[in-house]
């Protein structure tokens, strides 16, 4: 896009107190900030990457939080790169040594591409009620047969096979608001970027999947749409919420016991120049 947009999410009061991100720049668009009105905020950081994140108090008619991006391109941060220990990363011994046999020899992004495709043949799309990492301390080798996974089950899969093959590697969660959809979108995205030498890729494994293929290439779009990234990595720690290894952080979670959370219904609206705004829909199920 070549002018400013925002992206507003709507939460509703009766979510209680919730946490989100903040937005993060990236190739695609510059983060500018995260207004939010209907609510009390606190600035809270993500202890291993010092990402910043809004903890935010409803007030009676709900709280809107408002992205502002603007266009440009900046790198993906190191900190993205830099690996740390948590269940959600850390591949199983047969892991690691089945990626490292599909990566096979040849440059880094070679490597990547080699090991997209065998991670793609591991998974049909969709959102099972179980994941295949449940009750787990790492991340499994699937076995024969394919499973059922979202973006968020495939790319957890993909980015611990890359580093487990010494690719280097790191994980986005964001917004993406598909082509035929225009100004809305019902839920979060995740995408996986490998680096490679000064030699950044990016990958979405799971629109390939939607669109029938499993020959994946290094490309963001191959289902038509437009994206901006919200906060990066997995195994987030937010020491002043008790919030130990989370999973990700893109559409809003309530704090829950014992160091958990809880998705927070939310509704996602695109308002920029190009498209027409206003119509928002509530999330999918």
């Amino acid at each position: 896009m070549t002018a400013p947009f925002d992206i507003a999410v709507t939460v509703p009061a009766e979510a209680g107190r919730f946490l989100a991100p903040c937005g993060m720049s990236a190739p695609h668009a510059l983060a500018e900030g995260c207004g939010v009105a209907g609510g009390t905020v606190r600035v809270i950081r993500e202890r291993h990457s010092s990402q910043p994140a809004v903890v935010v108090t409803p007030e009676d008619d709900g709280v809107t939080l408002t992205y502002r991006f603007a266009p440009g391109a900046t790198a993906y941060p190191d900190a993205m790169f830099r690996p740390h220990p948590s269940r959600h990363t850390r591949a199983a011994e047969a892991l690691v040594a089945e990626a490292q046999g599909a990566a096979g020899d040849g440059t880094g992004p070679e490597r990547a591409r080699r090991l997209a495709c065998w991670a793609a043949e591991q998974f049909t799309y969709g959102h099972p009620e179980e994941r295949f990492t449940d009750g787990l301390d790492h991340v499994p080798l699937l076995g024969c047969g394919m499973a059922a996974g979202s973006c968020v089950d495939i790319n957890t899969y993909f980015l611990a096979a890359l580093r487990a093959a010494g690719i280097e590697a790191g994980y986005v969660a964001g917004f993406f608001f598909p082509a035929e959809k225009g100004d809305w979108c019902e839920d979060a995205h995740c995408w996986v970027v490998t680096r490679h030498d000064g030699v950044v890729l990016e990958w979405d494994i799971a629109h390939h999947l939607k669109m029938g293929t499993r020959d994946i290439h290094p490309a963001l779009n191959p289902k038509p749409g437009f994206r901006a990234a919200l906060f990066h990595s997995m195994g987030l720690d937010f020491p002043d919420l008790a919030i130990a290894d989370l999973k990700l952080l893109g559409q809003p979670v309530a704090p829950a016991p014992n160091g958990t959370v809880v998705p927070v219904d939310a509704a996602f609206a695109l308002h920029h120049p190009d498209v027409r705004p206003g119509r928002v829909r509530p999330p999918r199920e």
